[in-house]
């Protein structure tokens, strides 16, 4: 018998409230540990041993709590397909956190910086969860995943110092239309609705505020560009320190 007995997850309630708390602690935990590694680098040398061991370990450490919530998702009882299969942005936006915390590569980091960022904020902020609250495996995968990644665009931003450009911004923009349209026609096919490209998810979101289907899609995918254009921008205009231009793809 569990000592506790997870209820329905309910939008800023008190489990919300604390992943939130938690979110902003390990912001600012993770970029003084980003700091302090890049201060141990040797000079000219764009990312030291320190830096190097501490991403490995928190790649790791992510495909072991996703491995095993992905897992769990595809037990019978819980299987079903519109959503055990890896098809939301998350569940590629984490195995691009992996790879930009193992391999510290700029293409890696760019998808990181833009859906972490961004998408897996809004996430944060206005959850859609319909499952079980702490301590459930719904709970704990949705928030494990979405922390790990906005964590590791945090890190690699402000506490190591990777930059996006212009360059970045243009793969992740072109990266982000092939996955929307391969899920799209995926929904089709299916009767799904990842990337709630096909409707709006049943709890609230941001998206309820765009309009009707398709054109809340059409505003979302205008929001976004305009977005990551707006966090493009300060990395790249003129007088930014020569540290920008050593990240760039």
């Amino acid at each position: 018998m569990p000592l506790t007995v997870a209820g329905r997850f309910t939008a800023y309630g008190p489990s919300h409230w604390a992943a939130l708390g938690l979110f902003a602690v390990g912001c600012a935990g993770l970029v003084l540990v980003g700091r302090a590694q890049r201060a141990e680098a040797a000079p000219g040398a764009e990312f030291g041993g320190q830096a190097r061991g501490f991403g490995r370990a928190y790649a790791l450490a992510i495909v072991y709590v996703m491995v095993g919530t992905q897992v769990h998702s595809l037990l019978p009882g819980q299987w079903r397909i519109g959503g055990s299969l890896p098809l939301q942005l998350c569940d590629v936006a984490w195995p691009a956190a992996v790879g930009a915390l193992w391999t510290l590569g700029r293409r890696w980091f760019a998808l990181t910086y833009y859906w972490g960022l961004t998408l897996s904020v809004q996430g944060l902020l206005t959850p859609a969860l319909n499952g079980a609250d702490y301590p459930g495996i719904d709970y704990l995968g949705f928030f494990g995943m979405h922390l790990m990644i906005v964590w590791s665009a945090v890190y690699l931003t402000w506490g190591l110092g990777m930059r996006p450009d212009w360059g970045a911004y243009r793969f992740a923009v072109a990266v982000t239309v092939a996955w929307a349209v391969a899920t799209f026609l995926f929904n089709l096919g299916a009767g799904t609705n990842y990337g709630y490209l096909n409707d709006k998810p049943g709890t609230g979101s941001v998206l309820d505020v765009m309009g009707p289907w398709p054109w809340y899609v059409l505003v979302e995918a205008a929001v976004i560009l305009l977005g990551w254009a707006l966090i493009t921008w300060p990395w790249t205009r003129a007088g930014r320190p020569p540290e920008a231009a050593r990240h760039r793809l």
